[in-house]
């Protein structure tokens, strides 16, 4: 910081009954009053007149008297900036500096202390030290602009906000490299003497500025088109950081000091500014800085415009934010819950909005899908640590859960962890609410490890139980169903080979010959008139039924059964009866059908929690016995690949 020092004698100003005065000999006969501040001085004595023309014009105005009064109530920068300029004109000495100068010159121009009055004058003297030193200087200038405030509109008259604001736009837009004054940098980690000058250098000292000296600095350096959009976003966090609460420690109205409507409003008012400002290049800022301001926004009541530009900016960015970047408290009194949901609900229907616009049909592996994927992982570890708020309701997650389309989730099996961890965390939630909590989950798309873990969580709702079962068993039949599928090829591709290689040997062998091989597996069937007849019977047994007719056929085995012998029973007696006519894959098929149609009318009939042990129990039973019958018949399909493997060889 520069100073400059004028005069020599000591101070003898004195205060006496709201009375200034100069200790002298000779008294007094001009008496200057500023507001409620009289000043009794001299108007020859020092050249206190012949060196103020505004004085010497108003001293012949008056009456010829011994004693001279003149009001000066309008000088800028009041009583301290006078006596300035009169200590000037005793001689006694003055420091100058940023902090004082736009005060001392405004007085002096208005005490017209200048050239034409007298050689070598105040002002003259003012001029030379804003040259030399304040606009040569860094901190100077921005000191120096930042007291404008009080005298805006003298200052922009005589200049010295213009020339400021040249002065720190010329000096922000200097190469790194070549900077040599004194900055402040105050990062974590960050050492002047072992590390280059950051590009960002000049960020912290501009954030002491008044807002609205701010936006003219970020106007003017914007308007050179000389720095990338992510040095001004990085300077409009440096000052929301400086000047706006801390949108992480907010707490509701009514458990906080409550704040004047002055500081409200500037609140107000430096929030709007800075969103104005934001570069419209996308990334010039963060997701996470936008957030904040979304939330420091929504907690001072800003403009519906405000918010609504923060909302679509951050769903602009919504892919680069991480969890913690959504973590905000709630600032509405009525809500007893902590997080606010409403503000991540908010932000993700406009992404989603945009999303479908933009992507009517996504494809397997494009951008589009990749996106809203990123965004469905985002959401379900998002959920995963609000619904461990105890006071969070079934209707908030839903909101957030639900507004996520189906491809959003590639699996449940994170969309399973919240809901586990919000049943965990809100034990008494009726039953009602738990079949809510539980209607977004898909439990086709869970893992097998996730599947395993649903059908023990006595937590969560018999529905949804019953259903993870009922998938369970199913892509099981499936995935046996393909198994044998491949082996009925490999073996369909083993009688081709040698049919091929030895066709006209086979085409000679007798049917008798035939009959007897057949007869030793014990799977061929009794010799008929015909070889032709015994070629039909044994392709017949070698081909697969039709999967429909297989369902029809069991459908009405088991009508006939329950027409037969009626209850649950009876669809035991069906489910033995399928085990006795059935083989490979549709064996287990069909066994695993009735099995679930025996589990399904269990269920159904008891529907009181009184019965809920029972129910659990009758699942684990079943679980038992499908893999009981699973294991059967394998060993029937595997006998019968084997005896077909011998017939083929």
């Amino acid at each position: 910081m520069k100073f400059m020092k004028l005069g020599t004698r000591p101070d003898t100003f004195y205060t006496e009954e709201a009375t200034r005065s100069v200790i002298s000999d000779v008294p007094g006969d001009l008496v200057i009053r500023i507001n409620n501040i009289s000043y009794l001085l001299h108007q020859l004595q020092f050249s206190l007149l012949p060196k103020c023309g505004l004085l010497q014009r108003l001293r012949s105005d008056s009456e010829d008297s011994h004693t001279v009064t003149i009001e000066l109530h309008d000088i800028p920068g009041g009583e301290d900036a006078f006596e300035m300029c009169a200590k000037y004109c005793y001689g006694i000495t003055i420091n100058l500096s940023a902090h004082n100068f736009v005060s001392a010159f405004c007085a002096a121009k208005f005490l017209r202390m200048t050239e034409a009055v007298e050689k070598g004058n105040f002002v003259l003297k003012l001029e030379a030290f804003f040259n030399s030193c304040i606009l040569e200087g860094w901190k100077d200038s921005v000191v120096t602009l930042q007291t404008t405030v009080k005298l805006t509109e003298w200052s922009e008259n005589l200049g010295i906000f213009r020339r400021c604001v040249d002065s720190i736009v010329e000096k922000i837009l200097t190469p790194p490299a070549q900077v040599t004054w004194s900055y402040t940098y105050t990062r974590k980690g960050f050492n002047k003497q072992q590390q280059s000058v950051p590009k960002d250098w000049w960020t912290e000292d501009i954030s002491d500025l008044d807002i609205d000296l701010f936006r003219c600095i970020i106007i003017a350096i914007k308007s050179t088109y000389m720095l990338p959009p992510q040095l001004i976003g990085e300077a409009l966090h440096v000052y929301a950081c400086r000047w706006l609460p801390d949108a992480t420690k907010i707490t509701p109205p009514e458990s906080s000091v409550s704040q004047t409507d002055d500081v409200a409003e500037n609140h107000r008012k430096i929030i709007e500014i800075i969103v104005n400002m934001i570069p419209a290049d996308k990334g010039s800022v963060s997701v996470g800085f936008l957030l904040r301001l979304l939330s420091i926004a929504n907690h001072l009541g800003a403009s519906t415009v405000t918010k609504t530009e923060l909302i679509r900016r951050s769903s602009l960015q919504l892919e680069e934010a991480t969890v913690s970047d959504l973590l905000f408290p709630t600032h509405s009194s009525s809500n007893k819950h902590y997080y606010d949901i409403d503000l991540v609900a908010a932000v993700l229907d406009s992404f989603l909005l945009l999303w479908r616009r933009t992507s009517p049909a996504p494809t397997e592996n494009s951008q589009s899908m990749r996106s809203i994927r990123k965004i469905g992982k985002l959401i379900d570890s998002y959920l995963q640590v609000v619904a461990r708020d105890i006071n969070l309701p079934v209707s908030k997650v839903l909101s957030v859960a639900e507004a996520l389309p189906d491809i959003a989730r590639k699996n449940h099996d994170d969309l399973y962890k919240a809901i586990n961890i919000y049943l965990k965390e809100h034990p008494e939630l009726s039953k009602s609410d738990k079949k809510r909590l539980c209607r977004p989950l898909d439990c086709q798309k869970l893992s097998p490890e996730v599947r395993t873990h649903a059908v023990k969580n006595e937590r969560l709702p018999l529905r949804t139980v019953v259903q993870v079962l009922f998938f369970e068993q199913e892509k099981g039949s499936r995935a046996n169903d393909q198994r044998m599928s491949a082996q009925e090829q490999l073996l369909s591709r083993g009688k081709q080979i040698p049919l091929v290689r030895d066709e006209l040997s086979k085409l000679q062998l007798d049917r008798h010959e035939q009959t007897s091989r057949l007869e030793g597996i014990g799977k061929a069937p009794a010799p008929s008139e015909s070889s032709s007849r015994d070629h039909q019977k044994i392709k017949r047994t070698d081909k697969k039924m039709p999967l429909e007719s297989e369902k029809k056929v069991a459908r009405e085995e088991i009508e006939e059964e329950e027409t037969r012998d009626g209850g649950s029973s009876r669809s035991k007696i069906n489910a033995r009866k399928i085990m006795k006519n059935r083989s490979g894959s549709d064996h287990s098929r069909d066994n695993a059908t009735a099995i679930i149609i025996i589990t399904t009318t269990m269920l159904v009939q008891m529907t009181n929690d009184d019965n809920a042990i029972r129910i659990r129990n009758s699942i684990t039973i079943t679980i038992k016995l499908i893999t009981a019958v699973n294991k059967e018949n394998q060993k029937i399909a595997r006998k019968s690949r084997e005896a077909k493997l011998k017939f083929v060889a």
